[in-house]
């Protein structure tokens, strides 16, 4: 039997699986299964801050690049100084 086949022959955890998990954390942790609990939700609350920050940098980054491309171009106020020669003027166009 390969194994595909043999990981095809577990099925979903269940309620009997899930209480034997259990008390296996128990006989291992013992007296520390508080500490751990309180570890892990510590770290699950650090996570989300985390995620909380990246989805606010964002909606920062997305709401900035929503202005730009709402900001018309103003082209009313173009600098034509390049266009025409610093000391030309009228008697250098006769």
């Amino acid at each position: 039997m390969n194994t595909p086949d043999l990981l095809a022959l577990i099925g979903p955890i269940g309620w009997p699986e899930m209480l034997i998990i259990g008390i296996i954390g128990v006989l291992i942790f013992g007296k520390r299964l508080p500490e751990v609990g309180k570890s892990i939700g510590k770290g699950i609350v650090e996570f989300k801050k985390g995620l909380a920050g990246v989805d606010d940098e964002v909606d920062a980054a997305v709401q900035r690049q929503k202005k730009l491309d709402a900001k018309p171009a103003d082209t009313t106020t173009m600098d034509t100084s390049a266009e025409a020669p610093a000391n030309a003027g009228p008697s250098a166009q006769a």
